[in-house]
This record gives C-alpha cells, sequence and structure tokens, in this order.
C-alpha cells in the first residue's frame, strides 16, 4: 500500500493512487488529493527560532520537482523508519512512522523548559477503505490515540509524567473518497488503522528508548 524509497535527504512515500489525505503537515496541511508524502531531514543545528521551516521546506520540494507532495520535516535518522501493515475484516492498513521523543511531551502539562531539542513523531497512515471527509477526520482520531498509546506503553517518563507525543508530532491519515461516515474504534477500518500505527511507533519508540540508554 505504501511504496518507500529512502534517498537521504529524503524520504519518499508514494502510494499506488492519489487518496484523500487530512493532516497538519507543514507542506499542503487540510484535506488534499495526492499519492506522495514526502520527509525531509534536517540537522538539529539548522533549527534556530529564526529558521522559516515552511518556506524553505516548500521551496526545497519544489526544486525537487515535488511541489504538490505532503511535506514532512524531521531531524530524526531517516534510515530508522519503521513501516507496518495490519488487516481487520476486508480492510488493510499501513503506517509508515519515525519516531524521535527529545521534544517529549505530557498532554496537559507542558514543560517550563526554555529550550527544547528538536525530536518528533511523524506518521503517515493510510487505508484501503473508502470514506468521507468526516471520516477520515474520526481516522486521524484513531491515529492519534494509537500514537499516543505506542508512546505512553513504550516511551520515557517526563518531570510532567509519562510522555505521550512530542510538542512537534505530525499525523497523516489517508483513504479513497467514499461514503463511509464512521471510521471508530468498533470499525474494522479504526482496528486496521489503529493496529498499524501502534505496531510502528512502538517499534519506532523502543529504538529511540534503546538509542538513549546507549549514549
Amino acid at each position: 500500500m505504501i511504496e518507500v524509497a529512502l534517498d537521504p535527504p529524503w524520504l519518499t512515500a508514494r502510494l499506488v493512487t492519489p487518496l484523500r489525505m487530512l493532516s497538519w503537515a507543514p507542506r499542503h496541511p487540510g484535506f488534499v488529493t495526492t499519492d506522495r508524502i514526502i520527509w525531509r531531514e534536517v540537522r538539529d543545528a539548522d533549527l534556530t527560532e529564526e529558521f522559516d521551516a515552511l518556506t524553505w521546506l516548500a521551496e526545497s520540494l519544489t526544486a525537487r520537482g515535488e511541489a504538490e507532495a505532503v511535506g514532512l520535516i524531521t531531524s530524526r535518522d531517516l534510515s530508522r523508519y519503521r513501516l507496518e501493515t495490519a488487516c481487520s475484516g476486508r480492510v488493510s492498513a499501513s503506517c509508515l512512522a519515525t519516531v524521535g521523543l527529545t521534544n517529549g511531551e505530557r498532554v496537559g502539562l507542558r514543560q517550563a523548559t526554555a529550550h527544547r531539542a528538536p525530536g518528533t513523531i511523524n506518521l503517515l497512515a493510510v487505508t484501503d477503505a473508502a470514506l468521507s471527509e468526516t471520516a477520515l477526520i474520526e481516522l486521524s482520531s484513531i491515529a492519534t490515540q494509537a500514537r499516543t498509546a505506542a508512546v505512553m506503553d513504550h516511551g520515557p517518563d517526563l518531570s510532567s509524567g509519562r510522555a505521550t507525543g512530542t510538542g512537534t508530532d505530525c499525523i497523516v491519515v489517508g483513504a479513497r473518497p467514499g461514503a463511509e461516515i464512521f471510521a471508530g474504534l468498533h470499525t474494522e477500518v479504526g482496528e486496521a488503522i489503529g493496529a498499524a500505527v501502534y505496531a510502528a511507533v512502538s517499534k519506532g519508540v523502543i529504538d529511540w528508548m534503546a538509542e538513549q540508554a546507549q549514549e
């Protein structure tokens, strides 16, 4: 469902067919239709307060010939990506994720730190189900729940409590346009997306935690 091409500092997710996407990605957020989602790796030193990430990403994608792609930014080593697939009944789902937690936060209790090191969770979750835009919104909430569950099950403790994500996470969900208006936890598509996201993010968190333990 997702074909991955790693060409540092780029990671490209190619889809078999354009899907209706929903995200808060830095490049082409909101509802868009595309068959490309592209990660751009940056160095921590690049991410200063003066750095105009949105303009820089737009210009970089345009120069690459991918002006219409949904674009994501990460300081995570792109070779550490995780791709997982899950099925429920007649529905399949896949999740591609890169996971860094140096910017970890607990929801509702942001840490009072003068400088936060870059680090984020970026994920793409798609399904072969046909969904309305209403269902796509619900699907985004399922992917968010799965991300959070994975971080809480395997991630770090902060001064504010167990991390639930990072301050700069970005989630992209996609599906074929359709009439289905439900995509909750009790549906096949909700179960499939939840399982794929949970697996991908869990493995990414475990990788990151192991790396931190070695430092």
